[in-house]
């Protein structure tokens, strides 16, 4: 899986930068997806949304700026701080000063990984944007197994809080979800992941 990352990583910013440079970044995006908080939020979780970004083979705006975005959007994940995406959106624009990206396309990036923050959409003109949030939330339409080995990873992280503060946060979380009208936003996500994602979603409310 890291082997498959890396070469993913320099494909993408070669054309942005050198070889130097790129091992750099590389080594420093490593570095923070590794840290022993991150149960989740880690490399199997950009290993996930770029596969299934290849899978899928959306039609995207951008593609690159889309995949800088993945990359960068959980790069700062504290459980005990609610400004996570702010600082991975500054920490993204810093990056991407460095490989000459233009300052519209940062723009871009940083508004792409706000926009999990909340899982509202920002760029509304953009599907790019509707892409990540499907791609940041597949894991909710999984089997059951894998569903509960994600609950499990994501109580990890949050460790800190008793139970009675996890389970409550956690129920507003998942209610949040499913009082919207969908939880996805693409078609395809829709038709093919909405349902399983709900009834996920219900069997843990269930169990909370």
């Amino acid at each position: 899986m890291i082997d498959w990352l890396k070469t993913e990583w320099h494909n993408l910013a070669i054309h942005y930068c050198d070889q130097n440079l790129s091992n750099i970044l590389w080594k420093e995006i490593e570095t923070h997806y590794t840290l022993k908080n991150k149960h989740y939020h880690n490399l199997s979780h950009l290993f996930e949304m770029l596969k299934n970004l290849k899978l899928s083979k959306p039609k995207t705006k951008d593609l690159d700026s889309l995949k800088f975005a993945i990359w960068y959007h959980d790069i700062i994940y504290k459980p005990t701080r609610n400004d996570n995406e702010e600082k991975s959106a500054l920490f993204a624009k810093k990056r991407l000063k460095k490989i000459n990206i233009e300052q519209k396309r940062i723009k871009t990036v940083q508004k792409l990984i706000l926009s999990t923050k909340k899982h509202n959409i920002i760029l509304t003109q953009n599907q790019d944007n509707a892409i990540i949030l499907d791609l940041d939330l597949q894991i909710l339409s999984s089997d059951w197994d894998t569903y509960s080995k994600y609950v499990s990873n994501i109580r990890k992280e949050y460790k800190i809080y008793p139970d009675f503060m996890y389970n409550s946060g956690r129920k507003k979380a998942l209610t949040h979800f499913l009082k919207k009208d969908t939880i996805y936003f693409t078609k395809n996500y829709i038709d093919q992941h909405e349902n399983q994602a709900r009834q996920n979603l219900k069997q843990e409310l269930d169990l909370l």
